[in-house]
């Protein structure tokens, strides 16, 4: 097995390993949903889906309360939502989103592991035109007909659908996002697990030491508090 395979079956599991950091990540999701939709979650998309996270790393329903009334308060810190672009070394594009309350700290954290680890940190729109920006669903596979739900689904955004380990994984487009969500609930199938990613058009591939590399400055990113997503066009796929 390639060290790519490795980081990739890994990845999910050594990210948000440390619970602490795991509760910032869900608090600060809960903070801009609230900020952006407000903090009921029967009229809030975003909302119900960080409190869909919030339970997938086992956060306390009473902290997720006492988030949600956080957020709404006179004296709730501000978030940002920030996306900033670069190349890692042996150009292979990179996208951070961040979510920040101090931006000139955020940026100079990226630029300094950008360019410690033989990347570079470029301007908006550099490398995002090579990614689409997608809604990922996870539920439970129990009593699900997969070819049914896929026919019922298509009209609310569903593109692919497809089973993995115990879960059935349905992929829209971002815009859909809130339209599919809500085809689930109606169908009361329970979410486990739903996230906005960016998924490459094309993949580059690397030797395993250049493989690496990029590993080093992604896994140095993601250490960073304000940090919340890296995205790359490294060919994961079994070496």
């Amino acid at each position: 097995m390639g060290r790519a395979f490795e980081y990739r079956k890994a990845r999910k599991f050594k990210r948000w390993a440390d619970m602490a950091k795991n509760f910032t990540r869900v608090g600060r999701e809960i903070a801009i949903a609230v900020k952006e939709g407000g903090g009921d979650p029967n009229y809030n998309s975003r909302l119900r889906m960080a409190m869909q996270n919030a339970k997938a790393v086992n956060m306390p329903k009473a902290n997720v309360e006492n988030a949600i009334k956080k957020a709404m308060s006179k004296d709730a810190e501000n978030f940002t939502e920030v996306v900033y672009e670069g190349y890692a070394p042996h150009g292979v594009a990179v996208i951070v989103e961040t979510a920040t309350n101090n931006t000139t700290r955020t940026v100079a954290n990226v630029r300094h592991v950008f360019s410690k680890y033989g990347g570079n940190l470029s301007t908006s729109g550099s490398v995002d035109y090579m990614f689409s920006r997608k809604a990922i669903f996870k539920v439970g596979l129990e009593n699900l007909d997969l070819e049914e739900l896929e026919l019922e689904l298509i009209d609310h955004g569903l593109e692919q659908l497809h089973a993995e380990e115990k879960q059935a994984i349905l992929q829209c487009a971002f815009e859909d996002f809130g339209s599919l969500q809500k085809a689930l609930e109606e169908r009361n199938l329970e979410v486990q697990e739903s996230e906005l990613v960016r998924i490459p058009g094309h993949t580059k591939s690397l030797n395993d030491e250049e493989v690496e590399d990029v590993i080093k400055l992604i896994e140095k990113m993601e250490e960073d508090e304000d940090v919340v997503n890296v995205f790359h066009n490294m060919d994961m796929s079994e070496g």
